[in-house]
Order: C-alpha cells, then sequence, then structure tokens
C-alpha cells in the first residue's frame, strides 16, 4: 500500500471515529433518560400487577373475554424493535425470539413497533396487523391508548390462541435480555412471573418486592365483571407500555456500547496504520540515502 493511500485511511478513519464519538455521547445521555424512565416505573408496574393478581385469584369463577382460555388458530405478535441500527445485537436478539416462535406455532400474525420489526415482518411473509415507528423516546401511556385498544379488538373478534409481546428487558447498561411474555389471555401465574420480573437486581429501585397473590374474599361494587372490564385493558396497556420502555432503554444503552467500541477501535487501527506509515516512510528514506551514498561511491 503507497504511503498516500496509508495517509488517506488514517484521515478517515480518525474522521470516522469523531462520528463515533459523537454518537456515543448523544446515545449516553439518551440512555440515562431512557433508564431513568424505565427503572422508575417499575414500582408502578409491579404495584398495578400486584393488585390484579390479587384481584383476579380473589375473583375466581368470574369470567372475562380477557381471562378465559381460546383454542383459537392463531397468535398475535407484539414485536418491539428500535427504527435505527448501530445498536449491537438489541434488535437481531428479539427477532431471534420471533423466528422461534413462527417455527413453533402455526399462524402468527404481528403488531410492530419499531422500523427493524416492520422490515422483519414483510421479509418472513407474516402478516402485519399494524405497524408504529418513530416512537418517541418520550412516549407516554397515553400515546399507546389506541395500539392496546386495537390489540384488544383484534384479539376479541379474530380467531386468536393468545397475545405474546416480545421485547428486550434492560438489566443494565451491558446486559440485555430479549424477553417473551404471554399478555393474553391474563392469568394471575403469568402476571405474577411478569411482575416478579420487573423489580431490578440491583440499584435505588431493587428494594420493592413482588409477594405472590392469595386467595381473598373482596367486596367488589358495582361488581367483579365491571371492575375487571374496566381495570384489565389497563394493565394490558401497562404491560405493553412498560415493554416499550424497556427497549427503549436497552436500545440506547446498547448504541452507547456499541460506538464507544467503535471508537476504540477506530484508535487501535488509526495506531498500526501509523506505525505501518512510519515504517514505509523510513524504509523509503533509508532506499534513497542508499541509492545516494551508491552514486557517490561510484562516481569516485
Amino acid at each position: 500500500m503507497a504511503l498516500k493511500q496509508i495517509k488517506n485511511k488514517i484521515v478517515s478513519t480518525k474522521k470516522t471515529g469523531k462520528v463515533t464519538k459523537a454518537m456515543e455521547s448523544v446515545s449516553a445521555v439518551k440512555m440515562r433518560k431512557s433508564q431513568e424512565r424505565a427503572l422508575s416505573s417499575r414500582p408502578y408496574v409491579l404495584g398495578a400487577t400486584a393488585m390484579l393478581e390479587r384481584l383476579i385469584v380473589g375473583s375466581k369463577g368470574v369470567s372475562h373475554p380477557l381471562m378465559a382460555a381460546r383454542t383459537g388458530s392463531k397468535v398475535l405478535a407484539v414485536i418491539v424493535t428500535s427504527d435505527k441500527g448501530l445498536a449491537g445485537s438489541v434488535n437481531s436478539a428479539v427477532l431471534k425470539q420471533a423466528e422461534r416462535l413462527f417455527r413453533s406455532e402455526g399462524t402468527v400474525d404481528v403488531v410492530a413497533f419499531g422500523r427493524k420489526a416492520v422490515e422483519f415482518t414483510r421479509r418472513e411473509g407474516k402478516k402485519l396487523i399494524a405497524e408504529f415507528t418513530n416512537v418517541a423516546d418520550g412516549v407516554g401511556l397515553s400515546d399507546i391508548e389506541a395500539a392496546t385498544a386495537m390489540i384488544i379488538d383484534a384479539y376479541k373478534n379474530d380467531d386468536y390462541r393468545s397475545v405474546v409481546v416480545i421485547h428486550q428487558n434492560f438489566l443494565s447498561t451491558f446486559e440485555q435480555a430479549p424477553t417473551v411474555r404471554n399478555v393474553l389471555p391474563l392469568r394471575a401465574e403469568e402476571i405474577h412471573r411478569i411482575a416478579a420480573d420487573i423489580a431490578p437486581r440491583m440499584g435505588k429501585y431493587s428494594g420493592v418486592k413482588h409477594e405472590v397473590g392469595t386467595a381473598r374474599e373482596y367486596t367488589i361494587e358495582p361488581s367483579p365483571e365491571v371492575v375487571l372490564e374496566a381495570l384489565l385493558p389497563q394493565l394490558v396497556q401497562i404491560i405493553l407500555y412498560h415493554a416499550l420502555l424497556e427497549s427503549k432503554a436497552s436500545e440506547h444503552s446498547a448504541r452507547m456500547v456499541a460506538m464507544k467500541n467503535a471508537t476504540d477501535k477506530s484508535k487501535e487501527v488509526v495506531k498500526a496504520l501509523t506505525i505501518k506509515f512510519n515504517k514505509q516512510r523510513q524504509q523509503a528514506i533509508t532506499a534513497e540515502v542508499s541509492e545516494i551514498t551508491a552514486g557517490v561511491e561510484a562516481m569516485k
């Protein structure tokens, strides 16, 4: 490789390193905000799931369309990914879980959050019920109200056996876990599992503990059916909202780590290229000195 080519490669690698460094800084800011929102919401999600778990356990014999077991032939999968790449394996891990679901189930329809999920669903040839892209980092509970209502209506009116959500569960800045949760039909044991997984293992939000629901007698007014009709859709909305927050925190954490690794790698490449450039330049100088010395000796 010529000296000019090596020098141009050094310059371009340094420019790439500046870009990845800037992206790392932006992702770090977004990561802190997303992590704070995801972690601070966990006690509320935990409280809502624990309350409804106890209510369901204590209301045995009460039927509701969102709690009844179904024998449909299809599954509705809610896949949550990011709109952009450059975030390591945060999206591919979720999509691998979706592939396993596609292979294990007969017919799977999809509600996609994020452009990566939309593109994946179309590549796989699955029916896309709805798509939601460019979801803001500051997504609120009210922002997914329409999506939740659409998912519940599809579950009630179509031949779906169950509804599952696939997303990245945030564990730490350097660790995320692709998670598959059964959302519908709502069951006490599944709600307990979701609530138990919400409490973080460490940090200031780790003190919240989940207790197993026990059967108790409740006086429910005006009636259990009316209360469940109002609360169960809200629980589904909370579960989906929590999945979006966890996915956002995982995305920005993974992107910050990926960009930091890319920045460090660019520095290593620049260092290696600089050494190579200096060696070749020294060889060229040595060759020129040798030619001059040989010419002088020849003239003598």
